[in-house]
């Protein structure tokens, strides 16, 4: 039967989940229950069956009501358990902990929770000696579910506070740091609990401090609030001082100041460890009652600071980082400061403490800090002269050196920042790091090496603004490069990080061009396969900086194909990092003058090349190189560097992949059907309008007079004035079932006219459309030799998320004869006044003389004076003169590019309206009759001319 049970719980513990499913959870449960009552079977073997109930006891009782069923069961078991069968008792109480937790039993308030609650008080107030060890070790499993159960459910046995504090002054066992922890906890969380509810205070501390009672599941519900805040409390415990609840008590608060003190009285003779620990408690307790000032640790504080555990010297600078000048003085800092500086290097002392107050120093709780922020900085009262002795030297551990070396860089940093000038200390520091690297240059192993590199960019986060050490450690580099060729990997990752951090000294550029110098003078019959491979990836590395110029690398790239020996082998590692460096060079700014040099390597790859898969690869970059364009090269090309960091693989049926892939990306996909369209603006943005002639739109002046149609004639000098008209449309979707679509970018339209007589339009580009956002503003500048109206055939070319580029045609846009009228172009210091007399000198020129292309017509309708209001106001307001003179009357001007007039005289008869129109061009006269026809058309009443 054992064997049976230790399978089948094998099973269980390989996936619980999947051997709960493929077994109802109920059945496996049952059994465990009916073997645990089973007296046959051994003690041992029941404490095994336990284990999955223990661990996995939320999947097992996934309910309350299982859950409570559960425990009862377990304690009826250890109802009947022996007394002397100690291990199993003790294995019970864990389980029972363990599901009254998992399943919410305690949350939730089941009476069995309280029946639980009260075996576990009993068991720890055994304190007969009849059965010896056996019932200590039972009392210390009950003290750590009683402990386990507070720490989940915070004020759980806030009632039993002076309980649990009794036991621990009356135990003179090892249970008396049990006791301790649990004391204080409870403690904590009461204090707690008063503090988050505003209606508590000296009454409700009184209660839980100095009275002991039962355990009531119905009592006051301000006490016993199991639940609420659990989440802040837990964070309590772990989070920062500065977040804690105030507890608002009276001024005395007697008997929280007598516990306290009792506890801290009672501290010494606790371990190291559970001292911390309680410290800790008692710390966040004083944070939350203002009343217990922190002078409380005075006493336990000079004990502490001379102490050589480390537990409790971190509890120590816990508190001054908490309590700062309330609980320690000048002095007391400076001896916290100096003592950390003696233990870094006590050489009894292990070397993680040593390195933990190495740590701390550059961490220092400062009672009054100069810096803000997380970053390192050492405190002000470690100088240079005490941080001298933690100065780094070859015979310490590497993880020593480089704290100290650390430490000792940014004391200098700090010297150096308030004094102005270097000292001493960075002298020696940069000695040092001369003395590694002539260790590195004789040999070295890989702890070292990872520790120069360290040093070296630690000393440059430090001090890479110093111009002749930065330049200094670039040439030490590069001799240790000369020199250890291996190591490129370490130097190319400190040239990444220093350009990441520090990009404005531009050193990772100086420190790749002063490479790229000792791999060219180096003779490349002297190179190694080995030095050549990592030779070529710190070119390629090199290839990266767009100021460095390449002509010098591409040259030694060509010498070493061109070697027979180079270009015959069959190492696909070497011809991979030869076509790494293709690509970047590919990418290079300068590769116009590259051009020719470049694509001979890779004919010669593809022809000569010992591997199948670097020809292919090769013959695919040559037609890159020689059929795109360098902004569509580029784009491919880096495309591709990224994805070579997501482990493609890089073997033939990839690269074909990639061909294919490729090919559609390079190729347009035709849309038959229309993707855009264009709307017109009716009204577009004030700062969108027609830029040339805006000034027309200014609110007059104050009256003055003008020269009148000689200075207006005059601005028509410049033949660009007036010359063109801005149409604003919304670039819009037009297909809505095509996802593919809601997002696109580069938009590229293409205008066509089917006629002459308007000048070419530009090309416009839209950055990109999105469906969800509102669409983006496209102004067509027209310029008409003759104004008509005119049909405009658009086409677009666009990019899509996936990559692929599509063509597709527009609607057809109709430019009409009414979007190309502008107001009369004068400047804005022209007034109303200067305005007319311009109008009356073009009407009575227009009529005056007889020219070709002057033309006078009549444009009769009949309307009554309401419509024709409407009209004015609606259609033409931006085009009409106001006459105080004459308000019968209506005087209104067309300008229309390149330099034409309408002008109109709307005056209301008793039988139709009429319209006497003069123009300086007669080929208009068709398109204005054909505009106020389609005007006056759009009201009810039939409209005549007599043209």
């Amino acid at each position: 039967m054992a064997v049976n049970w230790k399978v089948k719980i094998s099973d269980f513990f390989r996936s619980p989940s999947r051997f709960v499913s493929s077994k109802s959870a109920d059945t496996f449960l049952a059994e465990l229950l009916r073997e645990l009552r089973d007296d046959r079977v051994t003690n041992n073997t029941k404490v095994y069956l336990l284990s999955p109930l223990c661990e996995q006891a939320a999947l097992l009782c996934p309910t309350v009501s299982i859950g409570e069923e559960t425990v009862l069961e377990l304690l009826s078991v250890f109802a009947h358990c022996p007394v002397t069968c100690v291990e199993f008792r003790s294995s019970l109480l864990i389980t029972l902990t363990s599901v009254l937790i998992c399943t919410s039993c305690v949350s939730n308030k089941i009476h069995v929770c309280a029946d639980f609650l009260d075996l576990l008080l009993q068991i720890v107030q055994d304190t007969s000696n009849l059965h010896g060890d056996s019932v200590l070790l039972l009392r210390a499993t009950a003290c750590e579910c009683l402990q386990e159960l507070e720490t989940c459910c915070p004020g759980l046995l806030s009632q039993h506070l002076e309980l649990i504090g009794g036991l621990w002054t009356k135990e003179t066992s090892k249970l008396h740091q049990s006791y301790a922890r649990l004391n204080t906890l409870v403690l904590k969380n009461c204090v707690y609990q008063l503090a988050m509810d505003p209606g508590s205070g000296d009454d409700y501390l009184k209660l839980l401090v100095g009275e002991n009672t039962i355990v009531n599941w119905e009592a006051d519900q301000r006490l016993a609030q199991v639940d609420k805040d659990s989440a802040i409390l837990s964070s309590l415990i772990m989070g920062h001082m500065g977040t804690v609840p105030i507890l608002q008590t009276g001024r005395d608060c007697k008997d929280l100041r007598s516990v306290l003190s009792t506890t801290l009285e009672n501290s010494f003779l606790l371990t190291p460890l559970c001292q911390a620990a309680v410290l800790h408690r008692l710390m966040e307790v004083v944070a939350m009652v203002p009343v217990v000032r922190p002078s409380i640790f005075r006493a336990q504080l000079l004990r502490m600071l001379g102490t050589s555990e480390v537990c409790l010297l971190h509890s120590t600078l816990l508190m001054k980082c908490a309590y700062t000048e309330s609980l320690f003085s000048t002095d007391d800092e400076a001896f916290v400061l100096k003592r950390l500086v003696v233990l870094s290097q006590h050489p009894l002392l292990s070397k993680p403490e040593k390195l933990f107050f190495l740590d701390y120093m550059l961490h220092f709780p400062e009672n009054r800090p100069i810096s803000c922020g997380n970053n390192e900085s050492p405190p002000v009262l470690l100088t240079s002269q005490l941080a001298c002795t933690l100065a780094p030297n070859l015979l310490n551990d590497y993880a020593m050196m480089l704290a100290r070396f650390n430490l000792l860089l940014v004391v200098c940093q700090e010297e150096g920042e308030k004094d102005g000038e270097e000292g001493r200390g960075l002298v020696y520091l940069y000695e040092h790091l001369g003395l590694l690297l002539n260790i590195m240059i004789r040999g070295h192993s890989r702890k070292l090496a990872a520790t120069f590199f360290r040093a070296v960019f630690l000393f440059l986060v430090s001090f890479c603004h110093v111009e002749r050490y930065a330049n200094s450690i670039a040439e030490k580099l590069c001799t240790l490069y000369h020199h250890q060729t291996h190591l490129a990997p370490h130097i190319l990752n400190l040239a990444e990080q220093s350009s990441d951090l520090f990009p404005e000294c531009n050193w990772s550029a100086r420190l790749c061009r002063a490479l790229q110098g000792v791999i060219i003078e180096a003779p490349p019959a002297q190179f190694t396969l080995t030095d050549l491979s990592w030779h070529l990836k710190v070119l390629a590395r090199v290839a990266e900086e767009e100021q460095i110029p390449q002509q010098t690398s591409l040259q030694l790239l060509s010498k070493i194909i061109f070697t027979p020996s180079v270009c015959l082998t069959s190492d696909w590692r070497l011809g991979n990092s030869v076509l790494q460096l293709c690509r970047r060079l590919m990418t290079h700014p300068s590769l116009d003058s590259l051009f020719t040099s470049l694509a001979n390597v890779l004919q010669h790859l593809i022809c000569y090349y010992g591997d199948a898969d670097i020809q292919d690869r090769a013959r695919l970059y040559y037609s890159l190189l020689t059929t795109l364009s360098k902004e569509k090269l580029i784009g491919i090309i880096k495309q591709g560097l990224r994805e070579e960091g997501q482990n493609i693989k890089h073997s033939l049926s990839c690269i074909m992949a990639d061909t294919e892939r490729l090919t559609s990306v390079l190729t347009i996909q035709q849309m038959e059907k229309n993707v855009f369209r264009l709307v017109e603006l009716k009204y577009p943005e004030p700062q969108d309008r027609n830029e040339i002639i805006l000034e027309s739109y200014s609110s007059p002046s104050e009256e003055q007079d003008s020269p009148g149609l000689e200075a207006y004639r005059a601005q028509f000098k410049d033949p660009c004035f007036g010359s063109q008209i801005t149409l604003h449309y919304q670039l819009k979707h037009t297909m809505h079932n095509l996802s593919c679509f809601d997002q696109v970018f580069s938009i590229h339209l293409h205008f066509i006219l089917r006629d002459n007589i308007y000048e070419e339009l530009c090309d416009f580009n839209v950055p990109c459309l999105f469906r969800e956002r509102r669409s983006p503003v496209v102004k067509l500048v027209l310029k008409p030799r003759l104004p008509v109206p005119i049909t405009l055939s658009c086409s677009a070319i666009f990019n899509t998320l996936n990559g692929l580029s599509w063509y597709t045609s527009l609607p057809d846009i109709h430019v009409l004869f009414q979007q190309i009228f502008l107001p009369l172009a004068v400047p804005t210091t022209w007034g109303t006044a200067v305005k007319l007399g311009v109008f009356k000198d073009l009407w009575d020129e227009i009529n005056r003389e007889e020219k070709a292309d002057y033309a006078t017509t009549l444009f009769c309708g009949q309307l009554q004076a309401e419509e024709l209001g409407s009209i004015v106001e609606k259609q033409l307001l931006p085009f009409i003169f106001s006459d105080s003179a004459n308000e019968a009357e209506f005087k209104c001007v067309f300008f229309i590019p390149p330099q034409f007039h309408i002008l109109l005289k709307i005056i209301s008869e008793e039988d139709a309206v009429h319209f006497n129109i003069v123009t300086d061009n007669w080929q208009l006269l068709p398109h204005i009759s054909s505009f106020l026809g389609n005007l006056l058309m759009s009201l009810p009443e039939n409209v005549t001319s007599n043209p």
